[in-house]
């Protein structure tokens, strides 16, 4: 959250509100939409386009319902009567402390004048009030900013090139639905930089500007971040409902829906909702990949499949001797079938949260994290922290025993033969489960 803009919104309201020496506080109930503008007056903040009048809807819409709590006092035979409330009113105001009093007989034009003149205390705003225009302003940016994004909108590649030519040498490509920031435009060419790739892809197979925004929504994944020690994934958006799960600090979520207070997210244990108070969201993309990372990629995967084969030609000879062990790794490196046959044998072991004993009971990153240390390698103990170790794994076909399969909020093992091992659920501990149980994140390897 940028408490900034927040603090811009206030001191506009301050600078447009401030214009005579009356000096009247708001009380606590009466909430934020009695210190912004009248009605038929509105203000926009030109940094991003968000309107005061907007504001004062929102909080309208929150505020305490409280109309008998503007006191007056003057030449009234009641002192406790209340102020007139005009047609241009925002909203009726108690006057505490030494604040000017009202007199009963006030002018329509007058009660206007101090509608617009009243001094903002931020202190008495509702902190959930401030919360909620935060959100809404943060959202308002981040969608901005997709302005900037230039998108594929092809079959399946765009090629970037050196320069803004089909003469120009490739140097990378764009593919379908994925993304890079716009540099420049030249003669119909956007000049984009998108992961490791800086070049030009010609505009007409590309979105940018106005028209990026929607189809950026489509083609992004929505991350909540935890921003608290541990978070509680409840089955029903609502504080009072059951505890789904538990998720730790920076951790990160898929987001599959959007409320205004709650995001609906995927854990282990299912679908779930969290509060927005909790989280920060983001948007994530696919990037361009370079020639030399395509090259790369080719040439590891046709490694791949081979040792794939004869993998499978091995187990196929093997196949009418039945093997004590249930599950064992296949295919890969040695040393990550070592890891896997090392990660195998505490099958059945319990879950807990926030543990990292092998025996006595470990979550899901504290069991990777365990395993490795076997090998002299330290993990994080942190699902999301292991999308970022070892070197990038193109797609769950191309995962080799060892590997790491990240999911939102947990990771789990590779074992092979479109398997993993991982420390699931405090109901089943650790398991053996199918590798696309759920749809990975990410996957990565580590030797």
């Amino acid at each position: 959250m940028r408490h900034k803009n927040v603090k811009i919104v206030i001191c506009a309201v301050t600078a447009v509100l401030t214009f005579s020496s009356i000096d009247i506080k708001t009380n606590a109930a009466t909430g934020i939409s009695s210190v912004l503008p009248s009605a038929g007056i509105d203000y926009t903040l030109a940094s991003n386009a968000t309107s005061l009048k907007n504001i004062k809807d929102e909080a309208d819409t929150q505020k305490i319902q409280s109309t008998n709590s503007a006191g007056v006092s003057g030449n009234t035979s009641n002192s406790s009567a209340q102020a007139p409330t005009t047609a241009g009113s925002a909203s009726t105001t108690s006057v505490t402390g030494n604040a000017e009093a009202v007199s009963g007989d006030t002018t329509k034009a007058e009660q206007k004048t101090i509608e617009e003149t009243k001094i903002v205390d931020a202190s008495n705003v509702d902190e959930s009030i401030l919360k909620s225009v935060e959100k809404k302003l943060d959202k308002k940016d981040e969608e901005e900013g997709f302005k900037s994004l230039v998108i594929a909108k092809v079959n399946d590649y765009v090629n970037v090139r050196n320069t803004p030519s089909e003469d120009g040498e490739i140097v990378g490509k764009l593919y379908d639905k994925s993304v890079g920031t716009f540099i420049s435009e030249t003669d119909g060419w956007y000049e984009i930089n998108s992961g490791s790739v800086t070049g030009y892809v010609k505009g007409e197979y590309c979105v940018t500007g106005e028209n990026a925004i929607a189809l950026a929504k489509e083609v992004g994944t929505r991350i909540a971040t935890v921003t608290t020690t541990t978070l509680k994934v409840r089955e029903q958006p609502g504080m009072d409902t059951t505890v789904l799960g538990l998720i730790p600090i920076e951790d990160e979520l898929i987001v599959t829906e959007e409320m205004d207070d709650w995001v609906k997210v995927n854990i282990e244990e299912g679908d779930g909702y969290v509060s927005t108070d909790y989280i920060t969201l983001s948007t994530e993309f696919v990037k361009a990949e370079s020639k030399e990372e395509e090259a790369a990629r080719l040439a590891k995967e046709e490694a791949e499949r081979k040792a794939a084969q004869a993998a499978a030609a091995r187990a196929t000879k093997s196949s009418s001797s039945k093997q004590a062990v249930t599950y064992t790794s296949s295919g890969g490196s040695s040393m990550g079938r070592s890891v896997a046959d090392y990660a195998l044998q505490f099958v059945g072991n319990p879950y807990v949260y926030g543990g990292s004993s092998l025996t006595n009971g470990t979550d899901c990153s504290g069991f990777v994290m365990s395993v490795y240390s076997n090998f002299g390698v330290g993990l994080p103990h942190s699902s999301s922290a292991d999308r970022s170790v070892g070197a990038a794994v193109n797609g769950l076909e191309n995962a080799q025993p060892g590997d790491l399969v990240c999911y939102s909020g947990h990771v789990a093992l590779y074992i092979g033969n479109g398997q993993i091992v991982h420390a699931s659920t405090s109901k089943t501990g650790i398991i053996v489960s199918n590798a696309n149980y759920r749809t990975p994140l990410s996957v990565r390897r580590i030797f």
